[in-house]
């Protein structure tokens, strides 16, 4: 027996019970948790010594597989050496070549990287750089241009970018008003971009943030690139800054290293978090182009962009990502991106064939698909605790949007582990 299972505190799941609050959770009628002591590759294994399948990636965050020795020994070494640092008015080496290194993969007008804890602060220094932008340059502009549906974080920056909705609801009063479009399919784009352009001409429009290609919170809705770059040309010819939040979509979730490089117009602002880090440790970036850091760049110090957070920059964030770029090289991570969009390709074919499934969408590692219900289609869908626990029942986690059913894998699982998902939702819509 595993020598952490043996000598673990059976007080452990009950005192969990009495002391914590989980996210995104009502706990008064909730399944009592997985009590998860350790990370294998693709895994997670419970307390009972069952081992999961990790099929959201732990909340979209993992990307070469749980507890990867060289993440660790990096992270081991770097905190033998450096833990952290306050980051105004010092710097480190980690820090310095994850910036130099990230740089090399991103689009051209990236220059700058301001860095903080998570994917909500990577949003809100974004928006405060856009909004700062223009007021250093004594231009006011105060609307922010949005995507109906959109999902950007939890702090209240972030969330008044987001869609008004369930998790919204309790604070709207408290939330900046903005401007939303529906995002863009066949049938709307010429009205859309219409829409675009009465918008320019009535508001003074600051930016434009955008979950590009596919809307992770809103049931993986996926979108098509050539549209979103018409969107982004029209904005970018009235000189509103693109903000493309890559929290979810970066390290190659939609099959190239960031979805920013499907369209030929370039974000001048990009965030992110999640797979920055291979999900080993909390971590947000928002990076910008020369022209936005020069705006803030002045004699007059009132222009200083007075944002920062205890652990920016942390020493042990950035080895970690450091040494995640180090395996995309070393273990040709990108190839295993291309085998599982072409399996999801495979997949999304079959469950076109099944009854219990509609809205079948795959692009690169990410497969979604609905389950259908007499329900009205929300986050809070019946049918997501009941497909919960049979896919659990199967060893496999997976944590639905409602009656959205979506695989979003590591890129360390095989074909094998593929199937064995691919088999269980079939299964699961034979149950139905």
């Amino acid at each position: 027996m595993n020598l952490l299972l043996l000598f673990m505190d059976s007080n452990l799941p009950s005192l969990d019970q009495s002391l914590i609050w989980h996210p995104y959770t009502q706990e008064k009628n909730a399944p009592e948790n997985v009590f998860i002591v350790k990370g294998e590759g693709a895994y997670l294994i419970d307390n009972a010594g069952n081992r999961y399948f990790d099929a959201t990636s732990s909340w979209w965050t993992n990307i070469h597989g749980h507890a990867h020795p060289f993440i660790a020994q990096k992270l081991f070494e770097q905190a033998s050496t450096l833990e952290h640092v306050i980051f105004a008015g010092n710097t480190h080496e980690p820090a310095i070549r994850l910036a130099e290194q990230l740089k090399t993969y991103l689009p051209n007008k990236q220059q700058k990287f301001f860095f903080s804890d998570n994917g909500s602060t990577a949003v809100e220094a974004a928006l405060k750089m856009a909004f700062q932008y223009w007021f250093n340059k004594n231009e006011h502009r105060t609307k922010v241009l949005a995507f109906e549906g959109a999902y950007h974080g939890d702090t209240f920056g972030s969330m008044s970018v987001s869609a008004r909705g369930l998790f919204t609801n309790p604070f709207k009063p408290l939330l900046f008003d903005i401007l939303t479009i529906p995002v863009p399919n066949e049938n709307n784009i010429s009205d859309l971009l219409a829409l675009v352009d009465q918008l320019i001409q009535e508001h003074a429009i600051a930016s434009f943030i955008y979950e590009p290609l596919v809307q992770g919170a809103n049931g993986m809705v996926i979108y098509d690139a050539a549209h979103l770059d018409l969107i982004l040309q029209q904005l970018k010819s009235a000189n509103i800054l693109l903000i493309a939040d890559e929290v979810m979509t970066g390290f190659g979730r939609t099959g190239k290293m960031f979805a920013s490089e499907y369209m030929r117009t370039e974000p001048d602002i990009m965030c992110f978090s999640k797979g920055l880090t291979a999900g080993a440790m909390p971590m947000g970036l928002t990076s910008c182009a020369q022209s936005i850091y020069d705006a803030f760049y002045d004699d007059n110090k009132e222009k200083t962009f007075f944002h920062g957070h205890s652990f920016t920059g942390n020493p042990l964030g950035c080895a970690v990502a450091v040494a995640s770029l180090a395996i995309f090289k070393s273990e040709k991570t990108l190839d295993n991106v291309a085998r599982i969009t072409a399996w999801n390709k495979k997949a999304a074919s079959l469950l076109q064939q099944h009854d219990a499934f509609e809205n079948i969408a795959t692009l690169g590692t990410v497969l979604r698909f609905d389950i259908k219900t007499n329900e009205t289609t929300s986050y809070l869908n019946e049918v997501k605790l009941k497909c919960m626990a049979f896919f659990k029942a199967r060893n496999i986690l997976i944590r639905p949007l409602g009656n959205v059913l979506y695989f979003l894998p590591p890129y360390c699982t095989t074909d094998v582990e593929l199937d064995h998902l691919l088999q269980t939702a079939l299964d699961f819509g034979d149950s139905l």
